[in-house]
Parts: C-alpha cells; structure tokens; sequence
C-alpha cells in the first residue's frame, strides 16, 4: 500500500494473554485469525513467560490486543503481574497512542467479565493507548436469536467468552470463537486507518503536490 509514492507497511499487532486452562488461549488464537485475516502481523506472547525479546516485540508494535482469563471477578494473578511490570513504560509513554483492545473468558455465563474488561481498559488509558471496542450488536436477546450469534454474551467493551469449567479447552463455543476472530479483525482494520492517517498527516506527505 502507498500514499503519495510512500510505502505504508502492513500493521504489526501483538496479542498477549494469560490462559489458565487453555480456554482463553483458543480465544487468543481466534483474534491473531482475525488479524491475518486482514492481513496484518501478529505475533502471540503468553504473559506469565516474558522473554526479553517479548518486550522488544510489545514495545515495536502498532497494537497489543490484551487478553486474560477471569478469575474472582477480575483479570488472573498472572496478568496483573504483567502489568505490574510495565510500570516504567507507563511512565515513559512507551506505549503511547498505540491501538489496544481485550478480551475474557470465564466460566459462568456473566462471571463479572465486564470487570474485567473495564481493568483491561483502564490498564491500556494508563498507556495513553488508544481502545478498540468491539462493534458488535448483543446477540441472543430474541426469540429469533440463539447462542450460536456473535457476541452471544452481549458484551461492547471488548470480547467475551464463556466455556463450563468441567469443559476441556477443544470445547469452547465455536460463537466465543467467531466473536474473537471478528475483534481481531476490526482491531487490523482500526489500526491500518490509524497507520495511514498518520502518513498522510505528516510533514512529507503535507508537503506533497495536491493532484
């Protein structure tokens, strides 16, 4: 892709989650399809084992898609620590306009998973990061509806998920699935605009000749 004769690179998106019992990494795996989907990088990090070169690829990339399992009604133990860890970066804008998004998933149907969010929000606002919501309507909230519609849960902030607790990680509902799949590709999309905005607001592209 290029604006006035500048090459605009594919965005470069990081999911990086916390999966407990692998319920949540599916929906991790849902939203990096969705972003290729648009065809966009993504690279996908499991918080609770950071390498250094982790950092490196969180700190280069135009977008972090944040995800974590709800556990007490909040974000997991291991998630929090992550965050905890990004303590300077928050300080030195590190993060700063970059594009952000999240998503959960919990064993009950409702499981305060908007606590959740909301924490996954706030944690991003504190990185001056810029926060994608879902845009989806609330399925299954009709007799016509059922709970094979996206965002079956009703969710807007962001994406979530439920899966039984005695329910092994292969079962988790194809929805859930398809709802992440699409937060993956709006959060490509969103990003791709945000990239060429910038290029065509810079002094090199103000600059050129109107044609």
């Amino acid at each position: 892709m290029t604006l006035n004769g500048s090459h605009i690179a594919a965005p470069t998106l990081v999911v990086a989650y916390h999966s407990g019992f692998g319920h949540t990494a599916v929906l991790a795996e849902a939203v990096a399809a969705g972003i290729r989907d648009e065809g966009a990088q993504v690279t996908l990090i499991t918080v609770g084992a950071m390498a250094d070169d982790d950092w490196d690829t969180l700190d280069g990339a135009d977008g972090i898609v944040f995800g974590t399992a709800t556990y007490m009604g909040n974000v997991s133990a291991a998630f929090q620590a992550f965050a905890e860890k990004t303590g300077r970066r928050c300080q030195n804008g590190t993060w700063r306009d970059k594009v952000s998004a999240g998503f959960t998933n919990s064993g009950a149907k409702a499981g305060d998973k908007m606590h959740t969010l909301t924490s996954l929000a706030v944690f991003a606002a504190q990185h001056h990061m810029h926060w994608v919501n879902l845009g989806l309507a609330a399925g299954w909230n009709s007799s016509a509806g059922s709970e094979d519609d996206l965002n079956r849960l009703g969710f807007w902030l962001g994406a979530g998920g439920q899966s039984d607790v005695d329910a092994g990680a292969d079962q988790v509902h194809s929805s859930d699935v398809a709802t992440c799949r699409l937060l993956g590709r709006r959060v490509a999309l969103v990003t791709r605009q945000l990239n060429l905005g910038r290029a065509a607001s810079s002094p090199a592209a103000s600059s050129a000749p109107v044609r």
